[in-house]
């Protein structure tokens, strides 16, 4: 039998062999499960244009796609709204759920490429964690990913990541993702 070279993404060896027993002293915990981890972080792209063009939402899917590394999804509308002149079922999004080693891999783009390409870039807001434990970030422009080929898009759309943790506490999350290498902005920088 062949010996199989299995591959670990780099920030989840990190996370695995120096931040989890740090964090399980850092918080005091009992037992090594109880250290907060990530469990998936969630791309949504919404596309209110998608109702009158379905070229833009392709493009949209296409785009998420390729910055994910995962298939994306078509949202439909669950209700219809008039003043939007939205009507149910119609496609008005995409999005993709990432798990496992895609998730770690993303991660680490967001962090060590993606964000620093961000114009005026001074932190994250520490402020954007939901008090269960999980973080949200609205990226304004998908051009900040490498992948992107800046001349082959025709609009700038932003995205959400919503990366959910099993923290307890928004703080046990913040420390998860300071550890990590997340650039979360201190208080001084988000008033200045």
């Amino acid at each position: 039998m062949a010996a199989t070279e299995s591959y670990v993404p780099r920030l989840k060896q990190a996370y695995n062999d120096e931040l989890r027993p740090q964090l399980q002293e850092q918080l005091g915990l009992k037992s090594v499960m109880q250290v907060p981890r990530i469990t998936k972080v969630t791309l949504n792209m919404g596309v209110g244009e998608a109702k009158t063009e379905a070229k833009v939402l392709d493009a949209a899917l296409e785009e998420l796609t390729i910055i994910a590394g995962q298939r994306a999804q078509m949202r439909k509308a669950k209700k219809s709204v008039a003043q939007f002149k939205l009507r149910e079922g119609m496609p008005i999004g995409a999005r993709v759920t990432l798990r496992g080693d895609r998730m770690w891999e993303f991660i680490d783009r967001l962090i060590s490429i993606a964000l620093p390409r961000i114009r005026d870039f001074r932190g994250l807001n520490p402020g954007s964690f939901d008090g269960r434990g999980n973080y949200s970030l609205g990226i304004r422009e998908q051009i900040i990913f490498p992948e992107i080929d800046y001349d082959s898009i025709n609009t700038i759309r932003g995205l959400d990541v919503a990366i959910t943790t099993t923290a307890e506490t928004d703080e046990q999350a913040e420390a998860l993702l300071r550890g990590l290498g997340f650039p979360l902005a201190t208080e001084e920088l988000q008033r200045g």
